[in-house]
């Protein structure tokens, strides 16, 4: 409608619109993040939000599917399936009783995660939190990460403790019985 008026900024080719509004703006605040308390700090800010979203989306896929938990096969599709419909490309490479293994081809936050790995918690702390939630125990480790410049992503799910002391790693434990 503002073309039709003739209004020259309404009709500004900006490449603007809110999904990279959104993006740019988190982006922006893990940088800075980043930048003035340090990456690790900054994973831990990032993470407390992280696990907020993954409170939320495992109770919208069990409202969803009607059930009180997910068994491995459902957590493993479930956090494929939450990772497409953000514009992601997750797939599991490998599926065992004590691991799950996915890899990625897009990350959902775009070009906009080079240089800011702490944005990887979300994926961590809501990856971690389903299949803890669901399955008893998690521990996430992104081994690979286009964040930190890989090609892609590859995020190991263990679903057993470990003896290794990666530091890359987090665990996660179901919380009571919810």
């Amino acid at each position: 409608m503002a073309e039709e008026t003739g209004d020259p900024v309404s009709a500004a080719e900006v490449p603007l619109e809110r999904d990279v509004f959104l993006r740019r703006l988190l982006r922006e605040l893990s940088g800075s993040l980043q930048d003035v308390v340090g990456l690790e700090e900054a994973a831990g800010y990032i993470s407390v939000v992280g696990q907020a979203m993954g409170e939320q989306i495992d109770a919208d896929y069990r409202r969803a599917l009607a059930v009180e938990r997910l068994d491995r096969p459902t957590v493993a599709r479930v956090l494929v399936d939450l990772k497409q419909r953000i514009q992601g490309d997750f797939f599991v490479i490998e599926e065992r009783e004590d691991r799950i293994v996915f890899g990625n081809r897009a990350c959902p936050f775009g070009s906009f995660v080079e240089g800011r790995p702490a944005l990887c918690m979300m994926t961590s702390n809501v990856f971690g939190h389903i299949a803890a939630e669901n399955l008893g125990y998690a521990r996430v480790d992104i081994e690979q990460a286009i964040a930190r410049g890989d090609a892609g992503c590859r995020v190991v799910v263990y679903l057993t403790p470990g003896d290794d002391d990666d530091p890359r790693a987090r665990e996660y434990f179901k919380r009571g019985d919810a």
